[in-house]
Formats: C-alpha cells, sequence, structure tokens
C-alpha cells in the first residue's frame, strides 16, 4: 500500500513538473505570440521567455513583425482608352501595439490589402492620359500610400512603400509608341542635318566668293605687269631703233610670243592641245593679220573719240 502511494506521489510530481515546464515558451526575434485565455485574447507576448497558465492559456499564434511585400498584376483602362497593366509591390509591417487587432480584425491581409490596392489604383489611372500615368508613377503610388495607410492602421498594419514599378500597356501600342519616337528623333536628326548642310553650302560659297575675288585680283596684277612689261618693251625698242614706232613694236612683241608658244607646246610631250596647220612661210600672213588687226583697232579707236566729241559739241550748240 505505502509503495503504490510512493508511485503515485511521484507520477503526479513528475506531471506537474513537466506541466509547468511545459508551460515556459519562446518568441523568437521580430514575431509576437497571441496568447488566449479560455478562447478569449488576454495577452501578446514578444521575443524571449514567457510563460502561460496551464490547462488555461494557449499560444493562439505566432505572427511576424518583419516587413513584407506583397506583389501585385492590375490591369485597367487610362482616360485614353488605353488598357494597361501595372505592377505593383506593396510593403507592410504589423503595428507592434496592435498586433491583436492585426490578427483577428482581417482573415486574410494579403487578400484584403490586395483588394484596397486595386480599388485606389482605379481610383486614379483611368483619370488620366497613358503619357499623365507614365510621368505620374511616383505621385500615383504616394497617393495610394496615403490612401492604404489610414484605412489599414486602423487593421493594426503600417503601410511602409508602395511601388509601381512600371506601366506596360499592350504590344501594339508600345510598338506605336515607339514608332511615333523614332519619326520625332528622325525629324530632328534630318533638321540638324539641314542645318549642317546649309552651314557648309553657306561656307563653301563664302569661300568661293573669295576664291574669285582673290582670283580677279590676281587677273588684273597680271594684266598691269604685262601692261607695265609691254611699255618697257616698247620704250626700250625706240630707243634701239630710231624711227621705229609703237604699232611695229608691238606686232614683233605678239609674234615673238606666238613663237615663244609654239616652243613650249612642242616641249610639253603630253599636250592636248590641236593646232591649225601652217607653214614657216604663213608667219607673214600672220604678222600681216596682226597689223590689220591693230589697224582696225586704232581706226575704231578714233571714230569712238570723233563721235564722242561730236555729240559733246552737239550738246553744247543745243543749250
Amino acid at each position: 500500500m505505502d509503495v503504490v502511494v510512493f508511485v503515485l506521489i511521484g507520477f503526479v510530481a513528475l506531471f506537474g513538473l513537466i506541466t509547468i515546464l511545459s508551460s515556459f515558451f519562446t518568441v523568437s526575434n521580430m514575431y509576437a505570440a497571441i496568447i488566449e485565455r479560455f478562447g478569449r485574447f488576454d495577452r501578446v507576448a514578444y521575443a524571449g521567455l514567457s510563460w502561460k497558465m496551464p490547462f488555461v492559456e494557449r499560444i493562439a499564434a505566432k505572427v511576424s513583425l518583419q516587413l513584407t511585400e506583397l506583389r501585385l498584376s492590375l490591369e485597367t483602362k487610362t482616360k485614353d482608352n488605353v488598357f494597361v497593366t501595372i505592377p505593383v509591390s506593396v510593403q507592410f509591417q504589423r503595428i507592434k501595439d496592435k498586433v491583436a487587432d492585426s490578427w483577428y480584425k482581417l482573415a486574410n491581409e494579403q487578400a484584403q490589402i490586395g483588394s484596397y490596392v486595386e480599388n485606389a489604383i482605379l481610383g486614379h489611372i483611368p483619370s488620366l492620359t497613358l503619357d499623365e500615368a507614365f510621368s505620374s508613377q511616383a505621385s500615383i503610388a504616394a497617393a495610394v500610400k496615403d490612401q492604404l495607410d489610414e484605412v489599414m492602421e486602423g487593421y493594426g498594419f503600417h503601410i511602409v512603400k508602395v511601388l509601381i514599378t512600371d506601366i506596360t500597356p499592350a504590344q501594339k501600342v508600345k510598338d506605336a509608341m515607339n514608332d511615333i519616337n523614332a519619326a520625332q528623333r528622325e525629324q530632328v536628326a534630318a533638321q540638324a542635318r539641314g542645318e549642317a548642310e546649309k552651314i557648309l553650302k553657306v561656307k563653301q560659297a563664302e569661300a568661293e566668293a573669295e576664291s574669285k575675288a582673290l582670283q580677279g585680283q590676281g587677273i588684273a596684277n597680271q594684266r598691269k605687269a604685262i601692261i607695265a612689261g609691254l611699255t618697257e618693251s616698247v620704250e626700250g625698242f625706240q630707243q634701239a631703233v630710231k624711227g621705229a614706232s609703237a604699232e611695229s613694236v608691238l606686232q614683233l612683241v605678239v609674234l615673238t610670243q606666238y613663237l615663244d608658244t609654239l616652243k613650249e607646246i612642242g616641249a610639253n610631250a603630253r599636250t592636248n592641245t590641236i593646232l591649225i596647220p601652217h607653214s614657216p612661210g604663213g608667219l607673214a600672213d600672220f604678222a600681216s593679220q596682226i597689223r590689220d588687226s591693230l589697224a582696225v583697232g586704232n581706226l575704231m579707236t578714233d571714230r569712238a573719240a570723233e563721235a564722242t566729241a561730236e555729240n559733246a559739241r552737239g550738246a553744247a550748240a543745243g543749250q
């Protein structure tokens, strides 16, 4: 009898010790434990060692306090009737002081947060054109965050960040936008090329004009040098040969130049010049032609001078 009592007491003591030791529990860092007493919420246990009353309290759940990301892909239509797909990332976490609300008030926090995000996005995108939506991604995300944070705070969640990573229209719309962008860039490039060609042509024209001006100055200086040389030759010949006239000297100079030209042409083996055939005896005829030409030129000059003088006298008599 004493042995049975002793065994029973030992069993009860062992059971009580196991029960007491099993009532201790630990909570990991960035987690919280929901403690219920007889099925009713009692308290929240945070990271570290905790104790619950055996058979009276239980751990209903251990929830994370870490930052959680929810990724969604929403399809909607813009103001200019373009259907777009919008990937949205929502970063949220439980508020430490409202862990019980986050556990008891929402059955599926991710699904319900997703519904609120969709409602907020659909309240903004349809009022914007496609271009406005592209340029307003940051402002749309900020507006969605403010709207979500205000609602979800009552459920024990803090919305840390809402990211709209992209706005993706249909492939045909993207191709059309790329074509428009390419056409605009080609137009800018064509204008730049046109301006460059215009500048080049203007510079070429200026260079050509300057070249012609310099060429004209060179020809004028050359002619002045020729006249000065002829004048000097005529004066020297008249001094050496008494009684020689200027016409005879010019005839000799022209004939000499003609012969020098023939000499230079004959010395160049690659010349393409075509000469009219003539005999050495034809030089007399050529000299005669030169004299006749000079005589005709002098005659025309004299008649022109006489006509000018006659007109001057007629004008004086009319007055």
